[in-house]
């Protein structure tokens, strides 16, 4: 295996003094750690959102967001936040700002976005689990770079008061953990359930895992192929990719732009080069595609639910590649890697899904994982499955 070379991020947390927070009262969580993703506010502290001109602009929240509070009265401590994508528009793990976290199982890769100082915080060890948000695959696609398990909860069930939207029809709060265990007793906590339902059948998106580069392609079905042999096999993207690319881009376009654009218009923020030109196009979707893509979105959602019935599973790949080198080229070149990832993060993101993210390995020595998508309101049972 080639040598790695040695990153120089040092750190997934803020810049300044670390934000804490004791734990309020002894519950199911005493005794854990954890840390959440700049979007997600903490009294007194303030929200960067991955943006200095955005922390300059806008007041220090005064009041903590409901779910860290929920966290705290279950006897979790905070121990800080950490650097995100900023706005959280980005999948890749990169901050012009305040620099790029450390991939610990990885340390030549990005560590994956836009949650990418929380998924590098719970890699390295540093907190039991943390907080991210997703909503084209921000959750899921760190998880899988860092080796770790990552959850994306259904679209809804936790709210997102406190917490900077980028697209609230797709917007969740999602979390990490270094094991299975961890994972399921923070979803626990935050459902207040622990309700069980039987799997009844599992199956494969194949052409999902047909989108991925060759070698990530082999590895993937080879450990779905030994690991389910009862499995099936169906298709998710009838008609092609792009109707759930388009559906998303528009979408998400729309809101990102009607929520941020007259702050950007008005302040012209320092972006780096691919975040400006990404709300550069939000700016640009037209009345008529957001229309479109509103109807899409519905008959989209409607073909993942009758995939999934009322008991099934549906594996998918969590990110479209194995972790991506930081300076090496691409195994896919942009913009063709948001054309996979994008439409991967829609199987749930348009459904209003959850989707688990499982470490599965590493492929050419850089970690990759898989998704298991449940049928909406399936969170504690996909998490204790």
């Amino acid at each position: 295996m080639e040598r790695r070379r040695p990153s120089t991020a040092t750190t997934a947390w803020i810049p300044g003094r670390r934000v804490r927070g004791d734990p309020k009262s002894p519950g199911p969580l005493s005794g854990h750690r954890f840390a959440v993703k700049d979007l997600i506010d903490v009294a007194g502290a303030t929200t960067t959102a991955g943006n200095p001109d955005w922390a300059r602009t806008h007041p220090r929240p005064r009041t903590t967001a409901p779910v860290v509070e929920r966290l705290l009265r279950s006897g979790a401590a905070l121990v800080g936040k950490t650097i995100c994508d900023e706005l959280a528009f980005g999948l890749e793990g990169k901050n012009i700002h305040y620099g790029t976290p450390l991939n610990p199982r990885a340390p030549d890769c990005l560590p994956g976005g836009s949650s990418s100082g929380s998924a590098s915080a719970v890699a390295r060890g540093w907190v039991d689990f943390a907080l991210g948000t997703d909503t084209g695959g921000s959750v899921r696609v760190p998880a899988s770079y860092c080796g770790i398990f990552g959850f994306r909860p259904t679209h809804g069930r936790i709210p997102m008061r406190g917490i900077v939207p980028l697209a609230p029809e797709y917007d969740t709060l999602g979390w990490f953990a270094r094991d299975a265990a961890t994972l399921a007793r923070v979803g626990t906590t935050l459902f207040g359930s622990t309700e069980d339902r039987l799997v009844g059948s599992i199956a494969v998106a194949r052409d999902a895992f047909d989108l991925l580069p060759e070698a990530e392609h082999q590895r993937l079905m080879s450990i779905v192929e030994h690991r389910f042999p009862q499995r099936r096999t169906v298709t998710v993207f009838t008609g092609g990719r792009k109707p759930w690319l388009d559906a998303y881009r528009f979408r998400q376009g729309r809101s990102a732009w009607s929520l941020h654009g007259p702050w950007i218009e008005r302040l012209h923020p320092r972006f780096a080069p691919e975040i400006a030109e990404r709300f550069a196009a939000a700016a640009r979707v037209t009345r008529a595609e957001a229309r479109w893509a509103d109807r899409t979105a519905v008959a989209l959602a409607r073909s993942v639910h009758r995939l999934l019935g009322e008991d099934r599973l549906l594996i998918v790949p969590a990110a479209p590649t194995a972790a991506l080198p930081r300076e090496s080229p691409r195994r896919l070149p942009m913009p063709l890697y948001r054309e996979v990832a994008l439409p991967l993060g829609a199987i749930a993101g348009h459904s209003g899904c959850p989707e688990a993210v499982v470490p599965v390995g590493e492929c050419d020595g850089r970690p990759i994982g898989l998704g298991f998508v449940a049928p909406r309101g399936w969170d504690v049972p996909l998490l204790r499955w």
